[in-house]
């Protein structure tokens, strides 16, 4: 596989769209968890209440990945990212021109899922246009539109202490209007975009065994990635004393490296399969977790939190080299539903590190819980990699997992 080939066996116009669709998205979705700490000043919320604030978004993409699933099967990608970032200007503007309340943040939350659920369109819209032996790499690009965390994280909370958060929600809007007529000018519908089927049909893939294991493996995965870019810039704050600005910083050099390793993960997967490198990564997960743990000296923690996101990055882009080997015809709809599953992952992350730390007093509980879940990931992969063995078309070459 040569990477040369994504510019001649797909369409590179539309990989783009897809990529910057789901990048400002994604900045739009955590937008609440980079102003955090400014919320969390204006209202003063207790370590649950932050928790929760983060995790709103993220439950309610993990719904809206399904209906938007759906519709990108349906009606296809393009038509369903549209409506996306239309719908997605409402959250926007009512941060900036009223949330004084803890419930109206919440409603905020609930509709900034129609940002978060833009990965069942972009990474479907993708794939679609390229080959199986590209599968990883090209979701993988796609993916790493997730990087708009970065974007969130960095630019977030300078732009709150200059004019405010909710002036920052309002400017937001700025990119996502770019992105849109970008998105309409450049991107196309690949020609294999399945024909409409009754609405029965798309939820037969809840019978689908495989189905529930990717939603586990990317619970973890993508659910890591996301929980922790949310949380991470209060717990620096909490913990370590830094500014709002200083954590920001932090938290978006973690995210920088789950984010850009992502398409390498895809990559090394179309190589050696998916399921080899999940397994060293979800160890790597593991062990990194248990050092966060410990609360060590903030250089030392920091390196922890990169090295076990950019496991959480890749372990993104080797789950979704393997979805598209299984379920192709039903992308949009299977990619729909691991993405919920990722975000209800992303949901319980913050709401189990708030909890256990208002219960405690300390974070360390809440990190020993996330190492452990990572350990219990492996031997969901290994019980998936014997029924994917026995079931799959592997020995002819045709499937790499």
């Amino acid at each position: 596989m040569k990477l040369s080939e994504l510019k001649t066996s797909g369409h590179p116009k539309t990989l783009f769209s897809s990529f910057l669709y789901f990048d400002v998205s994604f900045m739009i979705w955590v937008i609440l968890g980079a102003l955090g700490v400014f919320i969390t000043q204006d209202f003063g919320l207790s370590p649950s209440q932050k928790g929760m604030i983060v995790a709103v978004p993220i439950l309610a993409g993990s719904v809206f990945r399904i209906v938007l699933g759906i519709l990108t099967d349906r009606f296809g990608p393009k038509k369903t990212a549209i409506l996306g970032m239309s719908i997605t200007t409402i959250p926007l503007l009512w941060g900036l021109f009223a949330g004084n309340t803890i419930p109206e943040l919440y409603m905020i939350g609930i509709l900034l899922g129609v940002a978060g659920a833009s990965f069942a369109v972009a990474l479907p819209m993708a794939s679609r246009w390229y080959p199986p032996h590209l599968q990883g790499v090209a979701m993988g690009i796609a993916g790493a539109g997730n990087s708009g965390t970065l974007i969130a994280t960095l630019f977030g909370p300078r732009l709150a202490e200059n004019f405010g958060w909710h002036v920052t929600m309002g400017l937001a809007i700025i990119p996502l209007l770019i992105t849109f007529f970008v998105f309409i000018l450049l991107a196309k519908d690949a020609p294999t975009q399945p024909a409409p089927q009754p609405l029965a049909n798309y939820f037969k893939v809840f019978a689908h065994k495989d189905t529930w294991f990717f939603c586990l493996l990317y619970s973890v995965t993508f659910g890591g990635f996301v929980g922790l870019s949310s949380f991470l810039s209060m717990f620096f704050v909490d913990e370590y004393g830094l500014s709002s600005v200083q954590a920001g910083d932090f938290v978006t050099l973690c995210v920088a490296a789950g984010s850009f390793f992502r398409p390498v993960g895809g990559y090394i997967s179309d190589k050696i399969g998916g399921v080899k490198v999940l397994s060293f990564l979800f160890i790597g997960v593991a062990v990194c977790m248990l050092g966060v743990s410990q609360l060590p000296p903030l250089f030392a923690i920091t390196a922890l939190l990169f090295v076990g996101m950019m496991c959480l990055g890749m372990g993104n882009g080797a789950v979704f080299q393997l979805v598209p080997q299984r379920f192709q015809k039903e992308i949009g709809m299977v990619t729909g539903i691991v993405g919920a599953a990722g975000g209800i992952g992303g949901f319980f992350l913050p709401n189990i590190l708030g909890t256990l730390k208002e219960l405690t007093g300390s974070y360390s509980s809440g990190f020993i819980t996330f190492s452990c879940i990572a350990l219990a990931a492996i031997a969901i992969l290994i019980i998936a990699n014997f029924s994917w063995r026995k079931t799959w078309n592997i020995k002819d070459g045709a499937v790499k997992i």
